[in-house]
């Protein structure tokens, strides 16, 4: 069980080798805001761009669960951390929220160099719903094609895509089904056309950037089935794909990476391959995973788990 001793850090660390720029604005509503937390003297530092979860309803880029040990392992290591906010239900949809996620990634691909990021170097992670969110911008489906033809085109690439924990892989499937399909169905209605616009799964139609899905297998609704399943087929279609199936809850799958264990050694290992500058990074780290292996059990993907 997590301890919250874990979840804390001297906040006069914290402010002197970490800087946050607040509620950077890059659209006109209200929650079309995110949070950068850099290092002190940043330079063509690669990004992790995280969108936060909470059943398409709720959630905030400010909550710890979100930020607080991803920033405190990686942006002291030379990242750049971008925490995103964006519209929610009842006010936009989860294909409107993509699209949202979408902006947030132009606006701080064009901005980059405030924060002293390299705008080619950004990796999308996501958490529940966050993840269903990144996965769908993964595919590349029509809108956010269209999105990127009305901007400069050449910054707005991402090196892989990370989705932590999400059980909505395949639309479609969830709302033809019984009991699940009530949990989601404020989120989704009841339109076949609606849900594979929304369908990770359904867009999926060809190569995308490297992409690593994490999921519970503490789950009733068995994420892991689904996860394997778009990741199967992603493959199929050329691309570098993984499951990483983690014995922690959906919740702690959020919270718990940062913290120095064997799923952040394993998560850290599939964005070391993504590229050359992330790789040296991590390896520069002082933390590393056979300095507590209190987990062993945590973790076991194939390619990617690092022995204590």
């Amino acid at each position: 069980m997590l301890q919250l001793g874990c979840l804390l850090f001297s906040m006069q660390a914290f402010a002197g080798n970490i800087q946050l720029a607040e509620d950077i604005v890059y659209g006109k509503d209200a929650q079309q805001t995110f949070d950068v937390y850099y290092p002190v003297n940043a330079q063509q530092a690669p990004v992790i761009f995280m969108i936060h979860g909470g059943a398409w309803k709720i959630g905030d880029k400010a909550s710890k669960a979100v930020y607080y040990n991803k920033a405190e392992r990686l942006v002291t290591q030379g990242f750049v951390l971008i925490s995103v906010n964006y519209r929610l239900l009842p006010q936009a949809d989860p294909v409107s929220q993509a699209k949202d996620v979408m902006r947030a990634l132009l606006y701080a691909q064009h901005h980059a160099s405030r924060w002293g990021a390299d705008p080619a170097k950004f990796i999308l992670m996501g958490h529940s719903s966050g993840a269903h969110l990144v996965s769908l911008l993964a595919t590349k489906p029509a809108f956010a094609m269209q999105a990127l033809a009305n901007k400069d085109n050449s910054s707005a690439r991402w090196l892989g895509t990370i989705g932590l924990d999400s059980a909505v892989y395949d639309v479609e499937a969830i709302m033809q089904g019984g009991a699940a399909r009530r949990f989601y169905h404020k989120a989704f209605g009841e339109k076949p056309a609606y849900w594979q616009q929304a369908s990770p799964m359904f867009q999926l139609r060809q190569k995308i950037a490297p992409f690593l899905a994490v999921c519970s297998e503490k789950r009733k609704d068995a994420p892991c089935q689904q996860a394997q399943l778009f990741v199967q087929k992603a493959k199929s279609l050329g691309a570098r794909a993984e499951v990483l199936k983690i014995d922690l809850s959906h919740r702690a799958i959020n919270v718990e990476l940062g913290l120095p264990n064997r799923y952040t050694g394993s998560v850290e290992t599939f964005m070391a391959s993504l590229d050359t500058s992330v790789e040296t990074l991590l390896r520069t780290s002082s933390v590393v995973m056979s300095r507590d292996c209190r987990q062993k059990k945590t973790a076991t993907m194939s390619g990617f788990l690092q022995p204590c």
